[in-house]
């Protein structure tokens, strides 16, 4: 994992956890330790999740982590686009 991957990961990890949510990796997984889990990298069928998110044990989403950097409307923005 890159520098910029890692930060971007830290970032999001901090604030999950302030959010009251159990990060969990795939290989540690236990569902029953919370309300939330966020389980890192698990493994699908077109590779794997940065974060698969579960409530009450079950998967309600994913959340593609980018490196650190402006936004993908900010840089539209700054590129003329609208």
């Amino acid at each position: 994992m890159t520098a910029p991957e890692q930060r971007a990961r830290e970032i999001i990890d901090s604030k999950l956890a302030a959010s009251g949510w159990i990060v969990q990796t795939y290989r540690g997984i236990n569902l029953g330790a919370g309300r939330g889990i966020p389980v890192i990298e698990s493994p699908g069928t077109n590779g794997p999740a940065d974060y698969l998110l579960y409530v009450d044990g079950k998967a309600i989403g994913v959340v593609e982590a980018k490196p650190v950097g402006p936004t993908a409307m900010e840089a539209r923005a700054g590129s003329g686009g609208a």
